[in-house]
């Protein structure tokens, strides 16, 4: 089994970030902690190492990678022709969850680009994560640490789950912060287009940069992970209802209830009282959805519902990430 080691979030041991460090530089997997989920971590300029993540997780070779850096330094080892733009956003977001598509230098290995020109980048806002690439002294491909297609991993735990046996080490600093995955920008064209809607939100991006586009087209969402396949699924079925939908909330679960076992999740409580309908109730703002809406998905499938109802917020400021994860999740949505 994988170990599972104990690691101070605040002030990381440096004898246990060594271990994981040689680790990497050995061509092995490392789990481990960044602000917004688990990552599973390799040498981005190792190629084996870097096919063993597509392995473990099951992912599709097509869905490229986000290298991660320890500093600005870094960055250069991974990419070239950085912008004004990109140095401006850099300044303004690093460390944090914004991650950039740039020119790739010929170095990073192909599968973390999936046959791109292009590198998608950031530097996490988290004390473990960024030991742990100083350390290792390489850059680190590292997507969600979860198998493809379930929900993001928000704790050592989740990551045991999915990936337990497939990867050397998990580090366990705790929950993450924020939640959901980084937003992604590319910055290969003269206005940066947001690829991926994240935490830092579009409004944010342009008080740096001025104007700034949203992908249109499969050939632009390519350069971004996340983005053309299902994600951020549970087992069960996830029924989504917009929050503008007239559909009342109540009739939907009730409905699902003749032939199936129901979790809700939401900020509206419910009068129904069934055996088989099991709710958890959170706030109605994006920070709580973020940090709680992945282990809320995984802890319905622990408590054997076969169909899970959530019920959507604003796609206000970073309601619109959260909305995104949530649509990526979804087999059936109300009120689209």
């Amino acid at each position: 089994m994988t170990p599972v080691i104990q690691i101070n979030p605040a002030h990381p041991e440096a004898q246990l970030i060594e271990q994981a460090a040689a680790i990497i530089r050995d061509g092995g997997l490392v789990a481990f902690p960044t602000e917004t989920v688990y990552g599973l971590g390799a040498d981005a300029m190792n190629e084996p190492a870097v096919a063993r993540i597509f392995v473990a997780k099951g992912r599709p070779a097509d869905n490229p990678l986000i290298v991660h850096v320890s500093d600005r330094r870094m960055l250069d080892q991974v990419a070239r022709e950085i912008s004004e733009q990109a140095e401006a956003l850099i300044e303004a977001y690093w460390p944090g969850p914004l991650t950039l598509v740039l020119k790739r230098r010929p170095e990073v290995a192909p599968p973390v680009s999936a046959g791109l020109p292009t590198v998608a980048a950031r530097m996490p806002n988290n004390a473990v994560a960024l030991a742990l690439i100083h350390a290792a002294h390489t850059a680190v491909a590292a997507p969600s640490a979860n198998r493809s297609g379930r929900p993001s991993p928000t704790t050592a735990a989740h990551v045991l789950d999915d990936l337990g046996g497939r990867v050397e080490m998990i580090l366990d600093g705790g929950a993450t912060n924020i939640g959901i995955e980084s937003t992604v920008l590319d910055m290969t064209g003269r206005v940066p287009m947001i690829l991926r809607p994240g935490w830092i939100t579009e409004a944010q991006v342009a008080a740096v940069t001025g104007a700034v586009t949203r992908a249109a087209s499969l050939e632009a969402l390519r350069r971004s992970p996340g983005t053309r396949y299902r994600h951020y699924s549970p087992r069960a079925r996830v029924v989504l209802v917009e929050h503008d939908a007239a559909a009342s909330l109540e009739a939907i679960c009730k409905e699902y209830l003749k032939t199936a076992t129901v979790g809700f999740i939401g900020h509206t409580p419910s009068a129904i009282k069934d055996a088989n309908f099991q709710t958890i109730i959170l706030h109605a703002d994006a920070a709580d959805y973020a940090s709680n809406i992945y282990a809320a998905l995984r802890e319905m499938d622990e408590r054997g519902a076969t169909v899970i109802i959530i019920e959507g917020i604003s796609d206000a400021g970073a309601g619109l990430a959260v909305m995104d994860r949530l649509r990526r999740a979804a087999s059936e949505i109300v009120g689209a």
